[in-house]
């Protein structure tokens, strides 16, 4: 792939304040995220969209509106261009619909409003991408393991890995789908274990494309061909991706995942794999005493591609 035209990043933070799952870092991560691509990866401020729910933010990052931001980047794209969206926030796992998987779970992202997105939505944007284009997904959430459906894992849970143990100054970013479905249940009135039903009945058209299919049609295809979809995640698909509580971290509340690659990419001169990001920030989150395992989704060629398509001859 040639080096990007354009340079375009959606950067979404959910602190959810003032909820039972409030969390501390995740608009921090944003932030941060947001001055590393301006100084070191080539981005203009005026092509990196911000969605926070800090108090008086004018478009929260619900979850229409995040995929509004996420479908109106993918339309500006063109061949060559480096797209990137970071997500910071909770996670979650649905029972999966699809047929033949009656005890398997599925990844989805919890945006403030309770307006699920999940592993399908981010599969159909990966597939409207224009051929030559890229599109990088980070998430720092739990459950973030396999966030594309069916791209190919590079770095996952059939990697080596060692035992840690969680600190204590952290809370995971996860919601348990029990109390989503309790949450979305009480603002239905309706009596059912489904959680599609209550998707669709409170958001409509804006709920994941997920719960508007046929269950058949979510498993057209096992094997897609290969694409330009780059999935860095914060945990396993069965773990925790933590948020460090600022009264532990002398003020600074950040989410570890985010701040391990960040980390990684001031310490690094010069461009670094794709593969090579996620190794690092895995050697990181170990030597703090983390038990999350970054992971890697992509195809090979993508695996050993710079970070970004980091553009030569910038020193990080």
């Amino acid at each position: 792939m040639e080096n990007g035209n354009k340079r375009l990043a959606v950067l979404v933070g959910c602190n959810y304040p003032n909820t039972p799952h409030e969390l501390n870092g995740c608009i921090n991560d944003v932030l941060a995220m947001r001055d590393v691509l301006v100084k070191w990866f080539g981005f203009d401020h005026s092509h990196i969209e911000l969605l926070t729910d800090a108090p008086g933010s004018l478009v929260m990052p619900t979850g229409a509106n995040i995929k509004k931001a996420l479908d109106q980047m993918l339309k500006k794209a063109e061949p060559g261009d480096v797209l990137f969206f970071q997500y910071s926030g909770h996670g979650t796992r649905i029972p999966s619909a699809k047929p033949g998987h009656p005890f398997r779970q599925d990844e989805a992202i919890v945006p403030c409003d309770f307006n699920l997105i999940t592993d399908v939505d981010f599969r159909q944007l990966v597939n409207c991408l224009p051929k030559g284009a890229s599109f990088t997904i980070l998430s720092d959430s739990c459950h973030s393991g396999g966030l594309i459906d069916k791209e190919k894992e590079q770095i996952g849970p059939s990697s080596v890995t060692s035992d840690g143990t969680l600190q204590q100054s952290c809370s995971p970013k996860t919601i348990p789908f029990e109390s989503i479905l309790q949450h979305l249940t009480s603002q239905t009135n309706i009596n059912t274990s489904d959680i599609g039903t209550h998707l669709l009945e409170l958001f409509g058209a804006d709920a994941s494309h997920k719960f508007h299919l046929h269950p058949n049609e979510l498993d057209l295809s096992e094997s897609l061909k290969t694409d330009e979809g780059i999935l860095l995640s914060g945990c396993q698909a069965n773990e925790t991706s933590a948020d460090m509580n600022p009264m532990m971290t002398g003020g600074k509340a950040y989410g570890a995942f985010s701040n391990a690659v960040q980390m990684v990419l001031k310490d690094h001169l010069g461009s670094l794999s794709n593969k090579e990001v996620v190794l690092l920030a895995r050697k990181s989150l170990e030597a703090g005493g983390f038990a999350q395992h970054p992971c890697l989704y992509c195809s090979d060629e993508n695996a050993d591609a710079p970070f970004l398509w980091q553009p030569q001859g910038s020193d990080l």
